[in-house]
């Protein structure tokens, strides 16, 4: 079976769903592609600190609901060294700013998930391979799209052939279920938000979950067997209280200064009737050019740096501009 969309996403995690939820806002209708079977199918790890992120989500229309739903407590931090001397505790008032607030991984996708229509997200379509407007899936399906996005890294071959290589570095995910019923010593040692022991190239996080969990990660570089050798005993007495649950964690990265051409393409229809923002700041008007005659707005450096759509897409939206730094998507003229 064939489908047809105009923007397709290949992977349905925070990036993906995040642009899905902004096209959405700006007109633009999109389909995501995942490969599991449900959003309920695999848990989606610990907590994250949403600090340049609240931009996305102020662009998303979500910030409101986010600052309802998200932990300033998770702010609190306490660093340690190995010797287990305090070394820095920042713990948050109740009336502090939201500057990086924490939020669960699943909580934050439930409210990305929540804010799409229904059927944006497509679950069970696991990517196979794409390219030239077509994209195949594991299951013998097929999808078309005018622009493709891959927010996960198995789309990356379509555009590079270098690989991850790993960089040595070791992680270990562990975890204490219900630490403030089970263990209220070690809860209070780690606190509200994140505790972290560092030193010798080795790494002690402990980070409370909404729901109670405290996650356990071990991190190390090309270190002895008995790693631990040397710190203090409060570090693994928190590790023998986890629970069996173990997720070992591979660190790798492409190379430094990977780069790769950046293909031909043309803009997706706005829905009708739906208007993007349009550029009317004095300063962008300064650096937009008038991309159907090429002749700048502005003069001086910023109006020279700015880029013209190439001639394809000047019918579809004569005015759009694309400056150095982004202001804005102008209206169709």
């Amino acid at each position: 079976m064939t489908t047809t969309t105009t923007v397709a996403i290949v992977g349905a995690g925070l990036g993906g769903l995040a642009l899905a939820r902004v096209l959405h806002v700006q007109g633009i209708d999109s389909v995501v592609y995942e490969r599991e079977s449900s959003r309920t199918a695999r848990g989606q790890g610990g907590m994250l600190d949403i600090q340049s992120g609240q931009r996305a989500l102020r662009e998303a229309g979500l910030i409101g609901r986010f600052h309802a739903i998200a932990r300033r407590e998770g702010q609190d931090l306490r660093l340690l060294d190995p010797d287990g001397t305090l070394l820095l505790q920042e713990d948050t008032p109740d009336d502090a700013p939201a500057v990086r607030p924490e939020l669960d991984r699943a909580d934050l996708r439930d409210l990305l998930l929540d804010s799409l229509p229904e059927g944006v997200a497509r679950w069970g379509h696991a990517y196979r391979s794409g390219g030239d407007g077509v994209l195949q899936f594991a299951d013998g399906s097929s999808a078309t799209y005018d622009l493709l996005v891959g927010a996960e890294s198995r789309v990356r071959a379509l555009l590079t052939d270098a690989r991850p290589e790993h960089t040595g570095q070791h992680a270990f995910e562990l975890g204490i279920p219900d630490i403030d019923r089970t263990h209220p010593d070690l809860a209070a040692m780690v606190g509200r938000g994140s505790y972290w022991a560092r030193g010798n190239g080795q790494s002690l996080t402990a980070q409370r979950n909404g729901d109670g969990r405290v996650r356990v990660y071990l991190s190390f570089h090309h270190t002895a067997e008995d790693w631990l050798a040397g710190w203090h005993a409060q570090f693994s007495t928190l590790i023998a209280a986890c629970d069996g649950t173990v997720a070992a964690r591979s660190i790798s990265t492409l190379p430094v200064g990977l780069t790769w051409p950046r293909p031909p393409g043309r803009l997706p229809r706005r829905r009708r009737g739906v208007r993007t923002r349009d550029v009317r700041t004095h300063q962008c008007r300064r650096q937009a050019f008038r991309a159907n005659t090429g002749t700048p707005v502005g003069t001086g450096r910023r109006a020279a740096n700015a880029r013209v759509l190439p001639a394809p897409l000047r019918g579809r939206a004569r005015r759009t501009v694309l400056p150095d730094r982004h202001c804005g998507i102008s209206s169709p003229a």
